[in-house]
């Protein structure tokens, strides 16, 4: 692919970008490496100054880089907007919690008495330069969320982007210059996917975090395995989103349709399979089919769509095979499921009935709007299709019942369950998941502690 902005509403190539060759990779690298060695030892006031202010001016950008992310690939404005304004609230959370979330740590003196020592603390330090490899579908959001906990932890971040939006990851670079961070704090790589690989052996680069496919993460995690690098990693999903009897019926499809179709249906945590009680099947399905067919597709910078384009020729195309090879083999297409004509790379919310097994649908994340819907004779038939999923993200779960609550918190095999809401990152939450969704967690105390140095400091007597 390459490095270019692409806008997915038309297909029209906005501006292109060539690679950034090996020299001024080394180049950012020895920034990278002598920037660490000063940065690290800045106090955690100077660190929440600059965040702070980083802060102030994308709340002032918003518009500009709403604008900026929507045209790269395609999410409603009103949603790059949202995507911006919660980037603010991220960072702001980490300026003012970091220090206390990192405070040394004293063991109870009781623990370590027959320790020898006098004294002992753990304290929390920084690894050095990270990469960060960062996917399109939330271009400010997932590069924030590593960003800002690991700058306020003393590391350095290196950002290869999506080679899509190009154009968000250069502001991101330059809102951190702005902000005050000294020069090589935060450098974003132009470069493809190819060179990752080079960047990831050298030494100066200590660890990796990586939201993306599992081909991508399955890469990511072989090298840093080879090197010995510690990585996070948050691949896909396809959530399940459980209905049952007692739940609200009305809230639980209108937060379904939402669910499926944020960000045009390319969310890893967006609820991908609709898993709904016997019992409440058909009620739950009329209006939620009701609530897909009465979307709005169109431009995305009208405030008034619900639905744009997907953000590549190739996305949409994957999604029409799931679609196609769902309905060859007997699956019912409630809604949806047909390409519209005209420019651009828009496909339809689609809903899909009768999914088994064997369809690839069931084993696949469906990455747009099309969701499948199974029916359930009991919580336990629910959950085992639920966990029946090479992928686990999160979860959704629909019931007034407290024991069925207790049930789903204990058996879903997921990094969240969301009871009576949709799955949502929130700065102060740790975001992650199991299985083929990968490891380490995002976000919290949890989040910012992925790349530290924890460190036994013993002290005799």
């Amino acid at each position: 692919m390459p490095i270019a902005t692409v806008n997915p509403a038309n297909g029209e190539t906005v501006k292109t970008y060539e690679p950034m060759d090996e020299a001024e990779v080394e180049r950012r690298l020895q920034l990278a490496e002598a920037t660490f060695r000063t940065y690290r030892t800045t106090s955690f006031a100077e660190r929440a100054e600059h965040l702070n202010r980083a802060a102030d001016l994308l709340e002032s950008d918003n518009d500009e880089v709403a604008r900026i992310m929507t045209t790269e690939m395609g999410k409603p404005l009103a949603q790059a907007r949202a995507e911006a304004a919660k980037c603010v609230k991220g960072m702001r959370w980490y300026a003012e919690r970091a220090e206390r979330l990192l405070a040394d740590e004293v063991p109870d003196e009781a623990d370590v008495k027959d320790s020898g020592a006098s004294r002992v603390r753990v304290v929390y330090r920084p690894l050095g330069p990270v990469l960060a490899v960062m996917p399109w579908n939330f271009p400010l959001w997932q590069v924030i969320r590593f960003a800002a906990p690991a700058l306020m932890a003393g590391n350095v971040g290196l950002l290869k982007h999506a080679s899509n939006v190009p154009q968000t990851a250069l502001y991101l670079e330059s809102l951190f210059q702005r902000a005050g961070f000294p020069v090589g704090c935060f450098q974003t790589l132009l470069i493809g996917s190819a060179a990752v690989d080079e960047i990831l052996r050298d030494e100066r680069v200590k660890a990796a975090t990586l939201t993306g496919s599992e081909p991508a993460g399955r890469a990511v995690a072989s090298t840093s395995g080879e090197m010995i690098k510690k990585t996070v990693l948050e691949l896909g999903g396809s959530d399940p989103y459980l209905v049952m009897p007692s739940a609200d019926l009305d809230r639980a499809a209108e937060t379904a349709v939402t669910a499926r179709v944020q960000n045009n249906g390319q969310s890893c945590i967006a609820a991908k399979r609709f898993i709904v009680h016997t019992d409440v099947y058909d009620a739950f399905l009329e209006k939620f089919v009701a609530g897909m067919k009465d979307l709005t597709v169109g431009d995305p910078m009208d405030d008034h769509t619900d639905v744009g384009p997907l953000a590549t020729e190739q996305g949409r195309a994957d999604v029409e095979e799931l679609v196609d090879d769902a309905r060859r083999s007997g699956a019912d297409i409630l809604c949806g499921g047909e390409r519209p004509g005209g420019a651009g790379w828009y496909y339809p919310p689609t809903v899909i009935a009768g999914v088994d097994r064997e369809m690839r649908i069931h084993r696949e994340e469906a990455f747009g709007p099309v969701a499948t819907v199974y029916r359930a004779e009991d919580l336990e038939d629910a959950i085992l299709i639920a966990n029946d999923s090479p992928f686990g993200l999160s979860s959704n779960v629909w019931t007034r019942d407290e024991d069925e609550m207790a049930h789903c918190a204990r058996d879903l095999e997921a990094g969240g369950v969301f009871i009576n809401g949709m799955t949502a990152s929130h700065p102060a939450l740790p975001f992650g998941g199991v299985k083929r969704s990968g490891y380490g967690r995002e976000l919290s105390a949890q989040g910012i502690r992925e790349f530290c140095n924890i460190t036994t400091v013993w002290q005799g007597a």
